[in-house]
């Protein structure tokens, strides 16, 4: 299974990293990974399950459950 956010299905993506020297500026490949921690979501059979969700989705459940 692939790290990916449970609730937005935010997943790696490709980039690269920035070079500041040289005329020829060679980019070398990297990857972003997503913040992803784990937080106990409640599913809506009324279950409680542990699932990775990224931050930004972490705060918005956090807005909605007050």
């Amino acid at each position: 299974m692939a790290r990916a956010c449970a609730v937005c299905g935010k997943v790696s993506m490709g980039g690269f990293n920035p070079q500041s020297s040289g005329m020829n500026r060679v980019r070398a490949h990297r990857r972003y990974q997503p913040n992803l921690q784990p937080l106990i979501v409640a599913t809506p059979k009324g279950e409680a399950k542990k699932q990775l969700v990224c931050t930004r989705c972490r705060r918005t459940l956090a807005k909605a459950s007050r």
